[in-house]
Parts: C-alpha cells; structure tokens; sequence
C-alpha cells in the first residue's frame, strides 16, 4: 500500500514538472531598422536603411511599388542593407509605408513620402529669343528634354522647320526664315512644349527690308563717257592693284600698310602704269541693320578714285572679298538675300561716285566661290543686280563700263562655266574678269607639300641645275599661252575685253646666294611673260602688290618712303606691257 502511494506521488511530482515546463514562454525574435522615415526630393533620387534581426529570414511589405524601387525585398541575413530609389516626379504629393516582418518579431514601419512637382518633365531650349536679319538665314536651336514627345508650333508662315516633333533627349533644330521684303519688322513667337513639361515661348523678330537708296536718279548723261569697252581696254597696257589697303577689314592701314596718298599715285602713274585697281571693302562700313554705308568711308573712297583720275590713270574699283558676304554665299539658299545687299551698296556706291567719268570703273566682286553650273547662275544674278542698280542712278553711270567676275577668277572654270554674260542695255559697256596665279608652287606656295613641292624658278631657260627638286614640272610659257587664248577665244574675239585683275609672284627673298639670284631672275622673266603674252592676247594685266617688302611679299613700290622698292620687277613688268 505504501509503495502505491509512493509511486502515484512521484506520477504527481513528474506531471507537475511536465505542466510547468511545457507552460514556459516561446522565445521571441528581435528586428530593427536604421531609419523609420525616409523623404525623397520633388525630383526623386536614393536613399538606403539597415534591417537587423535574429530571425531566419525577414520580409519587406512594399505597396508602393509602382512608384519605389527597393533593391531587396526579402532575405536570410541578419544584417542586410537596402537601397532605395525614385525615379519618376509626381504631379500629387505620393507617401507609403513599408512593413518590415521578421520571424516573431513585431513588425517595424518605414513611412516613404514624395513631395509634389510642377511638372513630370525637363524641356528646355538653349535660345531664349531669335533675331533674323532680313535676307533668308537659318539659325539652329538645341533641344534638351526627357519627355517622350515634344512639339513646336508658330503661325508665322516665312519660318521653315528641319522638324517640329522630337522625342526624349537632346535634338538640334534648324530654323529657317525666308527672305523679309517689307519695309516693316516682322515679329513671331516659337511655343515649345510637350506634355507634363513646362511651355516656352522663344520670340522671333526679323528685321525689315533695306530701303531703296536709288532716291535722286538722274537724267543719262554722256559727256565724258564717249568710249566703250574695248575703246578703254586698248588704252591700258599695265595696271597695278593697290592691295591690302582700301579692303583691309580693321580699316585702310590694319593690314600694315600706311594710307593713300597722291603722291603714291603719282609715283606709280610715273613708273608706267595707266591703271589701278582698287580693291576695297564696304559691308565693315555699313549699317548692318539698313546697309547704309558710312558717308565717310564713301568720300574716303572718293578721294583716293581723285587722287587716280588726277593723274590720268584708270580706276577700277570693286567690292572686294568684303567678310565673304558674297563671295562665300553664291548658292540657291542665299540668293535672294545677297541680291538685296548687293543692290543697296552699288545703287549708294554708284549715286556717290556718279559724276567721275569714264576712267572710272566700277567691278560686281572679287573672287567668287562657284564650282558648277547652279552656282553660276546665281553668281549671274548677282552681276545682273550689280549692273541694274549702277544703271538706275543715272547720269555718267548710265554709260559707265563694267566689270564681270568669272567663277573663282580662274581661267579654266570660268571658260567652262561661263558661258552666257548677264544682260546690259548698252552694247560693249561690259568687261570680264579672271585672275591668275599659275603655277600656284611658283606664285604662292610657301613650303614643299605632300602633293608638290614649291617652284623657286620658272621658265625654260632657269631651270636650277643643282636644285633639282624646286625646277617646276608644270604650268610654264605654254600653260600661259593655251589660257590666255581661252580667254581671248571666249571673250576677246566676241568684243568682251577680259581684265586680268591680278597676277604677280611673290619674292622668296630669304633664298640663299646663287639660288636667290636664279629665283629672282626667273620672277622678272614670269612677270614680263605673263604682261606680255596677256597683252597679245588682249588682256588687261593688274600685278597684285600687296605692299609688303619682307619675304613671300611683292611689294614693289616702299608706300611710306614713296620710292621704288623693286626695281627688278617693275623693269620686267615695263618691258612686258611695252615690248
């Protein structure tokens, strides 16, 4: 009985022992995190927090999701580090939490907010407004935008488009106005915009038309005027450019030769020569808003064409290379803005200049680019505008003769593209014009090239025998002969005279000894050459004189001291034109 008790009391002990154990509370995890509230800026961006935790695994709640990006959502470590990132802005203000579970732990919030934006997009333009001249230009306009589509609008019809839509990114645009030929500036807007961006209206203006400067034509008026084209050609044998001067862009002395004077025309008018050719530049002087020239610049001009006509030499004055305003721009695209400017300089030029008589002569350009036939009408056209504005002002320049320009000047180019002349009511009042610098190795090159080396000597009879590598090996008396004729074929003999407006070869003074000596020898013997075989031709020879005096110069007259600098040359050039 005792041992009974004694066992059932032990079962009692056992089983207390057993409700106490199994009454033990469970084990709880731990979970923590580094931040419990994140903000992102308007524009969004990244962000991080740290979760710790005891727990097999953790777990992240995100239901933001279409607008949050976590780089972990769930996990085994028990330190993980989480990053966060918004990429998009939001028109409304935008806020989430996140639940962070771990095991048993209790759960951990993060609250995620998003200020609100103006607008969901960039869209910017890199021109705040745009200003035309009058004649047709384009200007490009960059456009930067993260949108996935942008649109630009304007109700002005002269503005052309390389495109009106784009897409996200950056996007060049070109904007083209046409040609304004009203007296009046003309004002549009460009409206930018795309959606969820912000709009940008750019301003355009285009200024007005130049006015007429053809306001007091006169009367025609023959006195002094009596002879035509080929009448003068037969009374100019040697002429001589007064370069680098009247067309310097800074102003007459800019490129270092001093100004003008009367008495440096009287040196040259005695050395031999009976004409001048007067390179000068105008668009530097002139109103860039109405094209007006400056009255001083224009009695400037005047003075030094006096100082010629004085001395019973012959003047041609032209527009020179001028910026390239013209000679750079002879394309369909510029055309009929060049013709503008083109008609207000010579209708001023002319106006001003009109009571000179017929040693004055006036020439279109200089040395315009053209390449092919389309090119070529258009410099065309802007020989025929030339001769319709000097013709309206009346007076003396109802009669004066003219000067054309071939394509590029150059002799070859200009027989085969040259094959009309622009139209001029008066016969034989027109003259055309080439240049020539062949073989350039010879006349301008100023080191040995991979495609030829330079020509220190020219002519059959002063080939170097030791200096083999700078004999020429083309371009000599026969070169000369066969370009000459073709100017005399396709002008000449159809009652055309042709100005050679400039030739010459520069002095490579710094040759050393005997190579000097032949160098120079030979260059007399290209310039007497050259001045004779275009006068046989009939051919009008202008020597180009740049006024300088060092090497690689062909100055031949010393402009500050009023003497003769190159004797050599100016002998050559004399016997050529008198021979």
């Amino acid at each position: 009985m005792g041992k009974t008790i004694k066992t059932i009391y032990t079962l009692i002990i056992l089983s207390i022992l057993i409700f106490i154990l199994s009454c033990e509370k469970e084990e709880i995890n731990t979970l923590t995190v580094s931040k419990d509230k994140i903000e992102f800026p308007k524009e969004g961006g990244t962000s991080s927090f740290e979760i710790h935790t005891d727990a097999d695994s953790w777990n992240i709640d995100n239901p933001a999701s279409d607008w949050l990006t976590l780089s972990l959502t769930s996990g085994t470590q028990k330190e993980a580090l989480v990053s966060l990132s918004v990429s998009t802005k939001t028109l409304l203000p935008r806020q989430d939490t996140l639940t962070i579970t771990a095991g048993n732990a209790e759960p951990v919030y993060i609250t995620i907010s998003q200020p609100s934006s103006e607008y969901l997009y960039e869209l910017t333009a890199n021109r705040v407004y745009i200003n035309y001249n009058h004649i047709a230009g384009s200007v490009s306009m960059i456009i930067t935008s993260d949108a996935p589509e942008w649109t630009l609008s304007t109700d002005a019809g002269w503005l052309e488009f390389s495109q009106l839509t784009g897409t996200a990114g950056t996007t060049t645009v070109n904007i083209s106005a046409a040609t304004n030929t009203e007296t009046v500036e003309r004002k549009t807007s460009i409206i930018l915009s795309a959606e969820g961006a912000p709009t940008t209206e750019i301003p355009v203006t285009q200024k007005a038309a130049y006015p007429s400067y053809n306001i007091n034509p006169v009367e025609p008026d023959i006195t002094g005027m009596s002879s035509t084209a080929t009448e003068i050609a037969n009374k100019i044998k040697l002429g001589w450019n007064i370069g680098n001067t009247l067309e310097a862009i800074g102003g007459e002395t800019f490129w270092g030769n001093p100004k003008i004077t009367n008495e440096l025309i009287q040196l040259v008018k005695q050395s031999g020569f009976d004409a001048i050719r007067l390179p000068c530049s105008w668009n530097q002087y002139a109103d860039q808003n109405t094209a007006e020239i400056s009255s001083t610049w224009l009695n400037r001009v005047k003075e030094v064409i006096q100082y010629c006509v004085n001395n019973d030499m012959y003047v041609i004055l032209n527009i020179h290379w001028d910026g390239g305003w013209l000679e750079n721009n002879c394309t369909p695209g510029s055309q009929e803005g060049i013709n503008t400017k083109q008609k207000a300089f010579w209708e001023q030029i002319a106006t001003h200049l009109r009571d000179f008589d017929e040693h004055l002569l006036f020439a279109s350009a200089n040395e315009p680019n053209v390449d092919d036939a389309a090119q070529m009408a258009v410099l065309l056209s802007y020989h025929q505008t030339f001769i319709d504005a000097v013709r309206s002002t009346g007076g003396k320049n109802a009669y004066r003769v003219l000067v054309v320009q071939g394509p590029n000047t150059d002799i070859e180019t200009t027989n085969e593209l040259m094959t009309k002349m622009p139209e001029d009511d008066l016969p034989n009042r027109i003259m055309a014009e080439i240049h020539y610098y062949t073989p350039w190795n010879f006349t301008g090159l100023t080191k040995d090239e991979s495609w030829g080396n330079q020509f220190y000597y020219w002519g059959k009879d002063y080939h170097s025998t030791t200096d083999l590598a700078h004999n020429p090996t083309w371009g000599e008396e026969s070169t000369v002969d066969a370009n000459f004729q073709l100017m005399k074929s396709q002008f000449v003999d159809k009652g055309i005279p042709v100005v050679l407006g400039e030739f010459g070869a520069m002095r490579r003074s710094a040759l050393p000894g005997d190579t000097l000596e032949l160098h120079l020898a030979s260059r007399a013997y290209y310039l007497k050459y050259v001045t004779k075989q275009a006068n046989a031709s009939g051919l009008l020879p202008f020597y180009w004189d740049n006024g300088g005096l060092d090497n690689l110069a062909s100055g031949i007259f010393n402009r500050r001291t009023n003497t003769v600098y190159d004797q050599q040359a100016l002998d050559a050039l004399i016997q050529g034109a008198t021979e």
